[in-house]
């Protein structure tokens, strides 16, 4: 595979067609090395229109644990405007990509990963990709308390919930912004939340379905039986 044909067509052919036309995006996707945040055995898939599985196991596929597809990163990146002096934090890590592109956006990146072993395999991508303004945690981001760590100016959600989370919305600073995929299948909606002096702004800008972060909450469902 000519690795650098791949990443050009990924650009052209899915990520620019998807309304991802700002120059500092597009150009950090042609220097930061996906390949490098996939496992050995789909490294063949790195440039695909896909989610990549990060373990091999069904049960951790259906847990959500994939990389997410490059257009939907991409968008989710350019949406978010990150800038320079900016503090971020993601709820999702995965092989650590996304954190990868937000580092290079922001000052500092705190970002939260559930699996052990997922963690530690983005701390040591992140550290052969020289990317060094990175905080991999283990954390449930459903129920740490993130207090000490925050208020943060982006926060980014890898992965779908159902509702915004009150807890997760109370850590932007004012003028903030977080980026999550909401509601259920077959229907989900990107959400670009504002933090202004009026309150928060929400926007739903795209339509996308991802898999579920684990723990957040599920609304009731009624069951109507004869």
């Amino acid at each position: 595979m000519n690795v650098e044909q791949a990443r050009f067509n990924m650009i052209e052919q899915q990520i620019r067609p998807w309304d991802v036309l700002d120059a500092h995006v597009l150009d950090l996707l042609a220097v930061v090395r996906r390949e490098d945040f996939v496992p050995a055995a789909h490294r063949a898939l790195a440039f695909a229109d896909l989610e990549i599985p990060l373990k091999d196991s069904d049960a951790a596929v259906a847990a959500g644990q994939v990389m997410l597809a490059p257009r939907v990163e991409a968008r989710m990146l350019q949406d978010l405007q990150v800038a320079k002096h900016e503090k971020v934090l993601e709820i999702g890590t995965g092989s650590g990509f996304m954190a990868a592109l937000l580092g290079h956006r922001a000052q500092r990146v705190l970002t939260l990963e559930i699996d052990n072993d997922l963690a530690k395999t983005a701390h040591a991508n992140l550290q052969r990709a020289g990317v060094l303004n990175v905080e991999v945690r283990v954390a449930d981001g459903a129920s740490t308390d993130l207090s000490a760590d925050g208020p943060f100016d982006v926060i980014v959600l890898s992965g779908s919930v159902a509702q915004l989370p009150d807890a997760v919305l109370g850590l932007l600073k004012a003028g903030g912004r977080l980026m999550a995929i909401v509601g259920d299948e077959p229907v989900m909606r990107a959400t670009l939340v504002q933090q202004s002096g009026n309150g928060l702004v929400s926007t739903q800008p795209w339509d996308c379905n991802l898999p579920r972060l684990l723990n957040f909450p599920e609304p009731s469902r009624f069951h109507f039986c004869c």
